[in-house]
């Protein structure tokens, strides 16, 4: 079962952007009360019409029709205000001027809506095409898998996005169930990019090497390999290949009452076992996948740990660990798991997502992927 979910709008990340462009979008209401009190004080002798005149056409650019209805609408009060002070009724300029407003108002309005239909014929195009993507790349998880029933839950920061740089899969195997979590550097397409590298050397790797070190070994190459293609072409060098890094925890569930985990710099995965959770750390720290030349050991090897019928693993990515409340708090994603523990799968997944949203208000930092795994009866 996979509840993919977008996350409300606002991500932090492009915060500046959003500022700037409020300051653009404000820009029309400025010069329209700038112009009235130019027009209410002794500064009156400067001819301000072509100023309100284009003010709609400002607001065109930067806002939908409502901003430009807005925007027009104020530039009328303004100039029907400032003829009325000024005794200029009656004149031949204040008409011309009203009659230039309203055909650039007219104009800018229609100009405005054109646009706001183009762009919203756009976006939908996007989001099906996303959602396409995420078929492919976030394929259902299935809800049992030999020895476990799994679920999976997706919530993605950017605003309007369903996919980015976070990935999961699970596979049944002869070697038993196998799983994936990972975590991209980087956002937008390039980040898309080196999910779907992952997860399509992951998928190919886990049917055909015995080896779980050989499966996310061969991840990695498909990384390195892919990167260093994209900086070639990009004429990018040596950083190019060091953008792409993956965070990757790797998980092999065979028949028995354990789990074997090799962990590529992600954070660790939870055990809830008797309404406690447990970190399952790894003894040895490795490097992110992209990163081998700084692996000074052994390329890693399998550490397992008790996993009996019962228990609850949960595997994220660190968008989980970082969330952060008003008052930068981060998410207690352990005691979020313990208060939950009695529920089903479904209900987990929902009351973390909700928990999580309402700790953010609803405004996460980063992309969230969650794999959640119980371990049925022998």
């Amino acid at each position: 079962m996979t509840a993919p979910l977008r996350a409300p709008p606002e991500a932090g990340a492009g915060g500046h952007h959003q500022v700037l462009f409020r300051i653009v979008e404000a820009v029309p209401f400025a010069i329209a009360l700038l112009v009235l009190v130019i027009e209410l004080t002794p500064a009156h002798v400067v001819y301000t019409g072509p100023l309100l005149v284009a003010t709609p056409a400002l607001a065109a650019v930067t806002m939908g029709p409502k901003g430009t209805l807005a925007a027009a609408l104020l530039a009328v009060v303004v100039s029907v205000i400032t003829a009325t002070h000024n005794h200029a009724w009656g004149g031949q300029q204040v008409y011309t001027n009203l009659f230039a407003l309203t055909m650039v108002s007219a104009a800018s309005f229609m100009t405005s809506r054109a646009v706001s239909r183009r762009r919203e014929n756009e976006l939908n195009q996007v989001r099906r095409i996303a959602a396409a993507a995420q078929d492919v790349l976030l394929r259902p998880v299935p809800a049992r898998l030999g020895p476990v029933r799994a679920a999976s839950m997706y919530l993605a920061a950017e605003t309007g996005a369903q996919i980015g740089g976070d990935l999961y899969d699970a596979v049944q195997t002869r070697y038993g169930v196998r799983l994936i979590v990972g975590d991209v550097r980087g956002k937008g397409l390039p980040a898309v990019r080196a999910a779907a590298v992952v997860l399509g050397a992951f998928r190919e790797a886990v049917h055909y090497e015995d080896d779980l070190v050989e499966v996310i070994n061969h991840c990695g190459a498909a990384l390195r390999r892919d990167a260093a293609l994209a900086g070639a072409n990009r004429s990018g060098g040596e950083d190019s290949v060091l953008e792409g890094f993956v965070t990757a925890v790797v998980a092999q569930i065979p028949e028995g009452n354990d789990v074997e985990l090799i962990n590529r710099g992600h954070p660790a995965p939870l055990l809830l076992r008797d309404g406690r959770v447990r970190p399952l750390t790894p003894s040895v720290p490795l490097p992110p996948l992209g990163l081998e030349e700084f692996i000074t050991g052994p390329p890693g090897r399998l550490e397992s740990y008790s996993f009996v019928p019962g228990d609850r693993l949960l595997l994220h990515t660190d968008g989980v660990l970082e969330a952060r409340d008003g008052e930068n708090s981060f998410f207690d994603l352990a005691g979020a798991m313990e208060r939950m523990g009695g529920h089903t799968r479904k209900g987990f997944l929902e009351g973390l997502r909700e928990a999580l949203l309402q700790h953010t208000r609803g405004r996460l930092g980063d992309d969230v992927a969650i794999l959640l795994v119980d371990r049925l009866d022998a």
